[in-house]
């Protein structure tokens, strides 16, 4: 239930908990985002202004790194994860566990390869502990400035392993590729749902002259794109349902010939070596009696062609 406070009491509350360096930002009325520490624990806050009225969204933290295999995921993401380089993209609507992918994926290298790991993040929500690998986190804002200084740095700072928490803007997206192409494993994440519309994404940011050109590099480097929502179950659970694309080499010519609109189909002829679209695997969580035949129609990317298959 709400909890009334004065609004003088609130805005104290709110205040305290935001960092120094955060101070003039939110007098500006600019959203504040970061983590705040509570002894052991942590939360992610978001600091942002409603009808003039000052507001804080918390919510907790958990440390717990869980495995893919506790997560329940396709076994095909230890593979992904395990690639020498190259890029892999985590995609989905906000809130939908792309960070606990990220995070799962990123401890099984910390867990099997003697590498080097680099994360930049905004802010850090999980902190790894260091197993076979040596891992170093720089979050945006307290130890470097901005997502396109961090990653131009990392190029400097001889890591094996980037994870860039997010691809805002051309920069990012353009070093991130970069980064990949000049021999790391680079992991970060868009807010889209799909491989395809991930990959238009990418390529829709660069101005017309430049978009053949990160087409081809795209082809070259990209390794996987895991696109997840949650959606709920006949039990009232959230369950995560994936689109798995492995660059293949039809689709690295799909995607270099600007053919992305039959990516979908190059997907479901690959079923056995891991790929998925998201659709299909709505369809198998309906047969699995995971979910309800509204709730299946309601997420799938194309609810005629869901009711045609039931």
């Amino acid at each position: 239930y709400p909890i009334e406070f004065p609004q003088n009491e609130l805005i104290k509350m709110i205040m305290e908990l935001i960092p120094k360096r955060l101070i003039d930002n939110v007098d500006r009325h600019e959203d504040a985002d970061f983590v705040y520490h509570v002894g052991e624990e942590r939360y992610r806050v978001n600091i942002y202004y409603e009808q003039t009225n000052i507001c804080a969204a918390i919510r907790v933290i958990n440390d717990e790194i869980l495995t893919l295999e506790q997560l329940e995921m396709p076994t095909v993401l230890n593979q992904i994860a395990m690639e020498p380089r190259g890029l892999v993209l985590v995609t989905g609507p906000t809130g939908s566990g792309k960070s606990t992918t990220l995070a799962a994926m990123i401890d099984l290298v910390n867990k099997q390869r003697n590498c080097h790991i680099l994360t930049i993040e905004d802010p850090i929500e999980y902190v790894y502990k260091q197993k076979q690998a040596l891992i170093h986190q720089r979050e945006i804002g307290e130890d470097v400035k901005d997502f396109d200084m961090a990653l131009r740095s990392a190029m400097r700072e001889d890591p094996d392993v980037i994870l860039v928490g997010e691809m805002r803007d051309l920069e990012t997206i353009d070093i991130a590729v970069t980064a990949a192409e000049t021999g790391h494993l680079v992991f970060s994440s868009l807010h889209t749902v799909g491989a395809a519309n991930t990959i238009d994404r990418m390529i829709d940011v660069f101005p017309p002259s430049q978009q053949q050109q990160i087409r081809v590099q795209l082809a070259m480097v990209l390794n996987a794109v895991i696109s997840q929502q949650l959606v709920p179950g006949i039990d009232g659970k959230m369950i995560p349902v994936f689109e798995i694309m492995i660059c293949n080499q039809a689709i690295r010519t799909l995607i270099r010939d600007g053919k992305t609109h039959q990516i979908d189909n190059a997907i479901s002829t690959n079923r056995q070596i891991g790929m998925v679209t998201m659709d299909d695997a709505i369809v198998d969580l309906y047969k699995q009696n995971k979910i309800t035949k509204e709730t299946a129609v309601m997420y799938a990317s194309n609810p005629n062609l869901i009711e045609r298959k039931f």
